[in-house]
């Protein structure tokens, strides 16, 4: 993909692969540009959002970013905190995860998923006001929807590794599985 290419994909607005009564809805922080520019979320190859899904058992083999739409079959669904895509999460202003806060908490309020499961600890801080929130399983609710704050899967993340994540993420698979169906 060119540079301009890359350029062009700047603010773009990534469509939410969900439905109604999934049993897990990750929250991604916002599109990067090579996901805007593909229209797949986790695009980048350097994100182990993909693999760390298939280790953890959530699928049964490791899904291509082109084949998101496969996740409804599983239960599953991906949405991000702002659909404004960025180069960097940086560039979000405080008001927009404030805004995106407000709109995530509507969409699971409307899609009702057993599980929220934000990707990354401090987008779940900053999106919930919850500073000391730690990776897990949080108190907080948005209806019967329980949320799990997971490591995010970005490359950039070098405190995890692929096969800590899965381990993780895996923990919510379990308590995900242990639900009854919706």
């Amino acid at each position: 993909m060119s540079p301009e290419e890359l350029s062009a994909a700047r603010d773009r607005v990534l469509p939410d692969v969900v439905a109604g009564g999934l049993r897990v809805l990750f929250c991604g922080i916002n599109p990067g540009l090579l996901s805007a520019a593909t229209g797949h979320h986790f695009a980048r190859p350097g994100n182990r959002f993909w693999p760390v899904l298939h280790l953890s058992g959530f699928t049964p083999r490791r899904l291509a970013p082109a084949e998101q739409e496969e996740l409804l079959s599983y239960g599953l669904g991906i949405t991000n905190v702002v659909a404004r895509a960025t180069a960097r999460a940086d560039e979000l202003t405080a008001e927009e995860f404030r805004e995106g806060g407000r709109i995530l908490t509507a969409k699971v309020e409307q899609l009702q998923p057993a599980w929220l499961a934000v990707v990354g600890v401090t987008a779940y801080r900053t999106v919930f006001g919850e500073r000391r929130a730690r990776i897990g399983p949080q108190e907080r609710t948005i209806g019967a929807t329980r949320i799990w704050a997971l490591p995010n899967p970005s490359g950039l993340n070098a405190h995890w590794t692929a096969a800590s994540m899965a381990e993780e993420y895996a923990r919510l698979r379990s308590a995900a599985t242990a639900d009854p169906p919706r």
